[in-house]
């Protein structure tokens, strides 16, 4: 694996726990998509270094376990902000 790969891969895991960073969140501030944040994480991370692949596993599975939440409360502030754009007073 090239270097320059290693180093975004340590990178990307060390912001993601750092952080308890969604895949989302971690591709925005990395500036790449999701399915590269994804793959370094899932695929090649462990590769590298085991220790630092099991910390993100569990940060991956906590935010996997909660996304229904999140989207739940995306939802709702959405149909809030619209409501509250609508009435003019």
């Amino acid at each position: 694996m090239k270097q320059y790969m290693e180093n975004r891969i340590l990178s990307i895991a060390q912001y993601t726990i750092d952080h308890n960073s969604t895949v989302r969140s971690t591709a925005k501030k990395f500036g790449i998509s999701k399915s590269t944040v994804h793959k370094d994480l899932v695929e090649r991370l462990p590769q590298i270094n085991h220790h630092l692949a099991a910390e993100v596993r569990s940060v991956l599975e906590i935010n996997k376990q909660e996304r229904h939440i999140r989207g739940g409360q995306a939802t709702k502030e959405k149909y809030l902000h619209k409501a509250c754009g609508q009435h003019k007073y």
